[in-house]
């Protein structure tokens, strides 16, 4: 009796364990944008700028994988506008003291 509740609660653990590792892989993904012609990949400074288009426009949180195709439309006009600024500090070979 005690060997088969050990080995329910060992397997109830590493399932557990399994389940939370592959949710965690999941979080990024590449997001295409078929009105730029490229794709971006969609990870934790994506969701910041994402976070940030939202607050800009008063929209209420949503995934962006649930946006309709006009939000999500609007969302890349939005990014491309403002890509200058988003990668302004992660430009690290460019030198524009010349």
């Amino acid at each position: 009796m005690r060997l088969n509740l050990a080995l329910a609660m060992g397997v109830v653990a590493m399932g557990t364990a399994l389940l939370s590792t592959g949710c965690a892989e999941h979080r990024h993904y590449r997001a295409n944008d078929a009105y730029y012609h490229d794709s971006h990949r969609w990870d934790d400074r994506e969701s910041g700028y994402y976070s940030q288009w939202e607050n800009e426009n008063h929209r209420e949180h949503r995934e962006y994988r649930q946006r309709k195709q006009e939000e999500q439309k609007e969302y890349w006009k939005w990014r491309h506008e403002h890509q200058k600024d988003h990668d302004r500090d992660h430009d690290h070979d460019r030198d524009d003291r010349k």
